[in-house]
């Protein structure tokens, strides 16, 4: 008999019918009552047994953890709790769990605790939510862009080239560490690794992106990116997900406006497809928030800032206003900001919150930030009234988490970009196929990247960014 999932029989008008189901035990009560999950939805489904006629070795076998073959009647539920369960015709352990030694037994367990059985976490309710939701932006991110007419692009994860130009990549090598070959000055000889050069993994696809802008119109990349950058925050990862679409012919406005639009409907996709799961995310974040002194809780529950980020439009102000409105500040005059705010530095997350949360109240654009501060190849703006050089560049701020969308024009014009590479030291031999793109039919261009990772846990309500990727990869852990 074909299986049946959880989540269809659930909703199911069809009783009184014989269906066959397969999952894992979440609990077994009175030596009668299975909760048994598929992750095919978050909640459970019962099994009815009829222990008298059952043998007493299967059912010490049915433990927290063991998966189970079950076939029997869909029927209303009598108890509550549950609309329909299944009365128990037949039972096969697929596989058994010692309750002894399972280490996830039916209690709440802590997210540290969680990170340890990365293997097995996701059996958790909690996790299985997280999972679920990141999956729905993972398929709405493809389905947007397919329907906006964008090309999915495969860009390398082995590159030459390091597009933010901070130095932070994993090196990539065949070499024995041991003994590798050097050169006359003791450095190690590329020349002769398995690519004939020194090559890394990936931090972006946006300069290999910009190629497929460039000859196709509109493209995107959606893949793993990898910083070594020694960070142990709640928002940093060595390895993570980057989408990062690219569009000939846009410049920043146009942008600004799809990336807004890309971030509303994959917000929208979620809450329509994934209602239950974003409830228990609520609930769990509510009961969090108790803990929290009144003063540090969300004005909004979590359903209703999602809501709220579809139905808002998004406030836009250049850097040099950001500054001005940090100024003027009441935590800034207090001194209760831990960053000094002047023009000229980079953003922290402190001014970018207050400026959604305490100022505008919304999701804020900001534009035009200053050269010094931003990549090389984004595109250069006329200086302004005071002689500052900004860049046409933008961050799309959300409450709660600060940036989450950075992007630009980038910059069309060779000799410029020529040199803003010399002055940032970015060898022009690396990026000579970039360069090249500007030489034949170059044309104004723009995108942006979002992390994944920090929309999954904008829409999760998760904290920790180790919590909404399966297998998290942080400083001095590879664990799994």
């Amino acid at each position: 008999m074909k299986r049946s999932k959880i989540s269809e029989l659930l909703h199911s008008d069809t009783l009184d019918k014989t269906v066959h189901i397969k999952g894992w035990v979440r609990t077994f009560r009175s030596n009668r009552f299975i909760a048994l999950n598929d992750g095919s939805t978050l909640h459970n489904l019962q099994a009815v047994v009829d222990f008298e006629n059952t043998d007493t070795d299967l059912l010490q076998k049915i433990n927290t953890g063991a998966s189970l073959s079950i076939t029997g009647k869909l029927v209303l539920s009598a108890g509550k709790g549950q609309r329909v369960e299944i009365q128990v015709e037949t039972l096969e352990v697929l596989g058994e769990s010692d309750p002894d030694i399972y280490p996830l037994q039916p209690k709440k367990h802590s997210m540290e605790f969680l990170r340890e059985k990365a293997h097995l976490r996701t059996r958790t309710t909690t996790m299985s939510s997280v999972m679920r939701v990141r999956h729905g932006l993972a398929f709405a991110i493809h389905e947007y862009f397919n329907k906006e007419g964008f090309y999915y692009m495969n860009t390398p994860i082995i590159t030459a080239s390091d597009a933010e130009g901070a130095g932070e990549t994993f090196r990539v090598t065949t070499f024995d560490l041991d003994n590798f070959p050097k050169t006359e000055d003791q450095k190690p000889d590329f020349q002769q690794d398995f690519f004939g050069k020194a090559v890394n993994l990936t931090v972006s696809g946006q300069l290999e992106a910009e190629v497929g802008a460039l000859s196709m119109g509109a493209v995107y990349t959606f893949g793993p990116t990898f910083r070594a950058e020694n960070s142990n925050t709640t928002r940093h990862l060595a390895e993570f997900w980057m989408v990062e679409p690219e569009v000939a012919f846009a410049d920043l406005q146009e942008d600004a406006q799809l990336a807004e639009d890309f971030l509303k409907y994959i917000i929208r996709y979620v809450l329509e497809k994934y209602p239950d799961d974003l409830a228990l995310l609520e609930n769990r974040l509510l009961d969090e928030e108790k803990t929290k002194p009144a003063k540090d809780r969300n004005q909004l529950a979590l359903r209703e800032k999602l809501e709220f980020i579809v139905n808002t439009d998004f406030e836009q102000i250049t850097y040099t206003e950001a500054i001005r409105i940090l100024r003027n500040s009441k935590p800034h005059k207090k001194k209760r900001f831990k960053y000094m705010v002047e023009w000229g530095i980079d953003l922290q997350t402190e001014h970018e919150r207050y400026l959604v949360e305490k100022h505008f109240k919304k999701p804020v654009i900001i534009v035009d930030y200053p050269q010094d501060i931003k990549a090389f190849y984004m595109k250069q703006n006329q200086p302004d009234a005071e002689g500052r050089k900004t860049v046409a560049a933008m961050d799309i701020l959300f409450p709660a988490i600060g940036e989450i969308v950075g992007g630009s024009q980038r910059e069309d014009n060779e000799t410029k970009l020529r040199q803003r590479m010399q002055e940032m030291n970015i060898p022009e031999e690396d990026l000579w196929w970039y360069l090249e793109l500007r030489k034949f039919g170059t044309a104004p261009h723009a995108g942006f990247g979002l992390g994944f990772e920090r929309i999954v846990q904008f829409v999760t309500g998760i904290s920790n960014i180790r919590d909404v990727i399966p297998f998290p990869r942080t400083p001095k852990n590879a664990n799994f």
